[in-house]
C-alpha cells in the first residue's frame, strides 16, 4: 500500500512538472529565452507579444525609467516607472481592467505587477520578453513624434538581448 501511494505521489508530482515545463512562456531566441526563464520569477500571469489582440480595453503600463519611455514605447502606454512607482499613476486605471505591464525584458515589470495585483488588480500580466521582444516580433513603437525604430537598450550589457532596430543608450 505505502509503495502505491509513493507511485501515485511520484506521477503526479510528474505530470505537474510536466505542466509547468509546457505552459513556459516562450520567445523566439532560445539563449534569450534561457535566461528569461531564470531570471523571472514567473509569479504573475505572463503573455508573449504574440498572445496579444490589442484594443481599446487592454492598458500598456511602461515600467521602465522616464527616459526609455520616451525613446519609445507601446503606443498608448502610461509611464509608471520602477525605482520610482507609485500607485497614483495607476489611480484612473479600473482595477478590473486588463493591464499588460512591460519593461525592457520582462523583470521590472514583473516587480511591478506583482504590487498591482497585492493591491487588488485582478487581470494583470507581465509581458515575457519585454518591449524586446516586442520588437522582435516586429510589433510597433513610437516616441512623441509618432512611429520610431529606436529602442532604449538599458545598458551595454542588457543591449545583447535586443536583436534588431537601434539600440539607444
Amino acid at each position: 500500500m505505502l509503495k502505491e501511494k509513493r507511485s501515485f505521489s511520484f506521477i503526479i508530482t510528474m505530470l505537474f512538472v510536466i505542466t509547468a515545463v509546457f505552459s513556459q512562456k516562450k520567445v523566439k531566441d532560445v539563449k534569450f529565452n534561457n535566461m528569461l526563464s531564470q531570471l523571472l520569477s514567473h509569479s504573475v500571469p505572463e503573455i508573449t507579444p504574440s498572445e496579444i489582440r490589442t484594443s481599446n480595453i487592454t492598458v500598456f503600463l511602461d515600467a521602465r525609467e522616464k527616459k526609455e519611455c520616451t525613446v519609445s514605447h507601446i503606443k498608448d502606454a502610461v509611464w509608471v516607472g520602477y525605482n520610482d512607482f507609485n500607485l497614483s499613476r495607476v489611480s484612473e486605471v479600473p482595477k478590473d481592467k486588463k493591464i499588460i505591464v512591460y519593461c525592457s525584458i520582462g523583470y521590472r515589470s514583473e516587480k511591478i505587477a506583482e504590487k498591482l495585483l497585492k493591491v487588488g488588480y485582478t487581470d494583470v500580466s507581465n509581458l515575457y520578453g519585454g518591449v524586446f521582444e516586442w520588437v522582435h516580433e516586429e510589433k510597433k513603437i513610437h516616441n512623441n513624434k509618432g512611429e520610431t525604430k529606436a529602442v532604449h537598450a538599458f545598458n551595454k550589457e542588457w543591449s545583447q538581448w535586443l536583436f534588431i532596430r537601434e539600440k539607444v543608450y
